[in-house]
């Protein structure tokens, strides 16, 4: 089943993002709702050279773990959950899309056409793929050889210059599942305003492939009127979580309790997850997500920046809770 179609439309996903949505922060997004129009969750982006060489994936798996209580979620509100993977050589893709659909239990596969970091570009990966538009349909084409899952391209409306129609046009020649569209160009990085107009364009090509916008999504109501003036099939968000944890949640009224108790939630599950193999400073570019509009917010929350591992983090928010009974 091509999900990306049978899918109530339109549909949210959360958007791929480095040392984000592991399995922990997707499962504390997905613990916030019963009912949501999130309907995909992404892994964070995993090299297919790493996939491909014996040490290399040990070095990159912890990427697509995926916890047995956030599978348990994944099942109970019908979220899809998509591995992305992302490099240049057709045959790389080809082998680690056949190991992901052998070994594991994702819903799709995406390739990632859109990351702009330079160092990474530099290598002729990710939003550098878009001027070369031949390697780009072939890396898709060896990675739907070596699937039966739906595959999808995540990319950009160019890379020097806006060229979403040709850009795009290429893409479609190769069937993709979907296409998800950031709408800057890769020299923007993340700066500027997204440029919904030429998501408009890709829409405008009329392919009858879903077509997702990306860019500057703040909340499910902004993602429904981008949707209405653009007509895409669905929205993706990636920073905007960072606004607000509930996003996705049916009540927006959110206190100081359950604030308190989502921060938990995730430090807990980060500890018993990823134990030693992972620092808990990590953690801290989220508290800033869930410590604000509340008193005494401010000084928790550089009180937590400070604290130095787990316990630290519990005691410095035990400390806060009993002093504001």
């Amino acid at each position: 089943m091509i999900f990306w179609k049978e899918l109530d439309q339109p549909y949210f996903a959360l958007a791929p993002m480095e040392d984000v949505t592991d399995t922990v922060f997707r499962e504390v997004v997905l613990s916030t709702f019963h009912e949501s129009p999130l309907k995909i969750l992404f892994t964070e982006f995993t090299n297919v050279d790493g996939l491909c060489h014996p040490v290399g994936r040990e070095k990159v798996s912890h990427r697509l773990m995926v916890n047995a209580s956030e599978r348990k979620l994944l099942q109970e509100k019908g979220v899809k959950l998509v591995a992305q993977i992302w490099g240049n050589n057709p045959e790389k893709f080809y082998q680690a899309t056949k190991m992901l659909t052998e070994e594991y239990q994702f819903d799709g596969i995406d390739i990632n056409m859109g990351c702009p970091v330079k160092k990474v570009v530099k290598s002729k990966c990710c939003s550098a793929l878009i001027q070369y538009p031949e390697l780009a349909k072939e890396i898709v084409k060896a990675t739907q050889e070596a699937t039966h899952l739906p595959v999808s391209v995540k990319t950009r409306i160019g890379f020097n210059h806006i060229q979403t129609e040709e850009w795009i046009s290429h893409l479609l020649e190769v069937n993709p599942a979907a296409i998800t569209i950031h709408g800057r160009i890769q020299k923007q990085l993340s700066d500027g305003e997204a440029n919904w107009e030429e998501i408009a364009k890709a829409v405008q090509l009329n392919s009858g492939i879903p077509i997702i916008g990306n860019g500057d999504v703040i909340s499910v109501a902004d993602g429904m009127q981008k949707v209405n003036e653009t007509g895409v099939n669905g929205l993706m968000v990636g920073r905007g979580i960072f606004n607000n944890p509930w996003m996705f949640a049916e009540n927006q009224d959110i206190d100081t309790t359950q604030r308190l108790q989502l921060i938990r939630k995730h430090i807990q599950l980060f500890e018993s997850t990823w134990r030693k193999t992972k620092n808990p400073n990590i953690l801290k570019r989220f508290f800033k997500i869930y410590i604000n509009g509340f008193t005494g917010a401010s000084t928790l929350r550089n009180s937590l920046m400070t604290a130095s591992g787990y316990e630290d983090f519990y005691s410095t928010l035990d400390d806060f809770s009993i002093r504001n009974k």
